[in-house]
C-alpha cells in the first residue's frame, strides 16, 4: 500500500480526530473561562450578601461548571455519557462508605450555613478551641486564634460539640470581683464599686448593675460588680477597672488581702514530763 492510499484511508479519520480535540480544547478555555467569571461574579456580590457564603458558592459554582465541562469533552469524543452517569452514580455510593468522614464534614458545612450560628470574623469557641472566624469552606472552617495562629477545623466537629459564640449579642455582662479584708467595712467596698460604675460612660444603664457579696472565703470577703456593657467594647471596658480597682480601694483605706494560713506549734516533747 503507498503513501497516497494511506493517506486517502486515514485522512478523514485524522480530520475527524483533530476536530474533536479542538472542539474539547475549546470546550476545556470556554469552561474555565466561565468558572472564572463565576467566581469573579459571586465576590462582586452587593455587601448586604452575606460572606460567610461566599467561599461555598465559589467552590460548588466551580465544580458544578468544571462537571459539565468534563461531560461536554467526553460528549465530543463520541464517549456515551448517559451510561457514564449512571456509573459514577454506582461508583459514587462505594466511595461515599469510604469517605464516609469527610462527607459528614460536608453536611456539617451545609447545616453550619442553614443554621447560621456564627458568621465570618464572629469569634467563637468550641470545646478548648477559639479564635475568629475567617472561612466557612465544605469541608473546613478556618479560624485566627488570640495568639495569631491559624486554626482549621473540620466542619463536623464544630457541629458536634457544644458551641459558644462570644459576638452574636449587642451586649455582655461584666463580672467584677473585688476581695477586701474581714476586718473592712463590707459597705464601703460596695461604695467603691459603685463610684467605679459610674465613673464610666462605657458601661449600660440598662440592665442595672448589681452589688453583692458572692462569697466569704478563706481569707476575704469577695464583692461582686455584675454590669453590662457593648460587645465590641467588654474588653477595654473590663481592663480599665480591673486596673482601677486595687487604687480605688486602698483609697477608701481597704485592704486587699492575700492568702495566709495560721500555723499552731505544739511542742509535745514538753507534755512528755
Amino acid at each position: 500500500m503507498d503513501i497516497n492510499s494511506l493517506a486517502s484511508n486515514y485522512w478523514p479519520l485524522l480530520i475527524a480526530a483533530l476536530l474533536k480535540l479542538g472542539a474539547a480544547l475549546l470546550v476545556v478555555a470556554v469552561t474555565l473561562f466561565v468558572a472564572h467569571l463565576a467566581r469573579r461574579a459571586i465576590d462582586r456580590l452587593p455587601e448586604r450578601f452575606d460572606v460567610t457564603l461566599r467561599p461555598v458558592l465559589r467552590s460548588i459554582s466551580s465544580w458544578a461548571i468544571y462537571i459539565v465541562g468534563a461531560l461536554l469533552v467526553l460528549d465530543a469524543f463520541g464517549v456515551n455519557t448517559t451510561s457514564l452517569i449512571a456509573l459514577l452514580g454506582a461508583t459514587g455510593v462505594a466511595v461515599a462508605l469510604a469517605l464516609k468522614d469527610t462527607l459528614q464534614n460536608i453536611a456539617s458545612g451545609f447545616i453550619l450555613l442553614g443554621l447560621r450560628p456564627f458568621r465570618v470574623g464572629d469569634v467563637i469557641q468550641f470545646g478548648s478551641t477559639m479564635g475568629t472566624v475567617r472561612e466557612v469552606g465544605l469541608f473546613t472552617t478556618e479560624m485566627d486564634a488570640t495568639d495569631g495562629l491559624r486554626i482549621t477545623a473540620p466542619n463536623n466537629a464544630i457541629w458536634g460539640q457544644t458551641l459558644t459564640n462570644f459576638s452574636r449579642n449587642k451586649t455582655r455582662r461584666i463580672e467584677i470581683v473585688a476581695s477586701i479584708a474581714y476586718g473592712d467595712d463590707i459597705e464601703i467596698g460596695l461604695a467603691v464599686l459603685r463610684r467605679l460604675v459610674a465613673a464610666e460612660p462605657r458601661l449600660l444603664v440598662e440592665p442595672e448593675p448589681s452589688y453583692t457579696v458572692r462569697a466569704l472565703a478563706d481569707s476575704a470577703v469577695n464583692l461582686q460588680l455584675r454590669a453590662w456593657a457593648s460587645t465590641e467594647e467588654y474588653w477595654e471596658v473590663y481592663w480599665s477597672m480591673m486596673k482601677q480597682l486595687k487604687p480605688a480601694l486602698e483609697a477608701a483605706g481597704l485592704t486587699v488581702p492575700f492568702p495566709q494560713r495560721e500555723l499552731h506549734i505544739v511542742d509535745r516533747s514538753s507534755s512528755k514530763h
